[in-house]
């Protein structure tokens, strides 16, 4: 019982260190998708295993348009094993800082918030496994570097268990 009550304790002591959107507020450049998502873009990524592995590493070229609160991410991948996978993600300003975002493979609605440099969103995306897919819980944090650089990290979690991170650096070409 003791073990099981230590093992809480540690538990909630973790949750309360998360960042939060709001510590973000005061940095700058700020980040509004419906700005730097406009034209081309190209990204270069790897996805680590919940060791810390590399076990991808990918170039996305990435096309996005705006008109009003609407948005259009076009997006190829090209893995290192030499598939290419597409993703158009339509997204949706729903707040001066709040976006909503679907594309084929993302289940339901990814919802993120923006505050200074940062974005926090939050979705369930399809993934291949084995000869089906699975539904993983992405948690991704994009920071602005200057107005033409973003990074973007992601945490990985199936059944509340990290899986795997994914680290993204994308620079506006336009």
């Amino acid at each position: 019982m003791r073990i099981l009550a230590l093992t809480l304790a540690a538990a909630f002591m973790l949750v309360g260190c998360s960042a939060k959107i709001d510590d973000y507020k005061s940095d700058s450049p700020a980040l509004h998708l419906d700005e730097f998502f406009v034209g081309n873009i190209v990204a270069h990524g790897m996805v680590q295993d919940r060791s810390g592995k590399v076990t991808q590493r990918f170039r996305a070229d990435i096309v996005g348009t705006w008109e009003g609160d609407q948005g259009v991410l076009d997006e190829v991948f090209y893995w290192d094993d030499g598939r290419e996978e597409t993703r158009v993600w339509q997204l949706t300003k729903t707040g001066p800082n709040s976006y909503e975002g679907t594309a084929g493979d993302v289940v339901g609605v990814a919802k993120g918030t923006t505050a200074g440099n940062a974005l926090h969103w939050v979705y369930q995306l399809e993934v291949p496994f084995r000869d089906s897919t699975i539904a993983i819980t992405l948690d991704d944090w994009m920071f602005l570097l200057d107005e033409d650089r973003l990074v973007n990290r992601t945490e990985m979690r199936k059944f509340g268990f990290r899986v795997g991170e994914i680290t993204i650096y994308m620079e506006r070409l336009d």
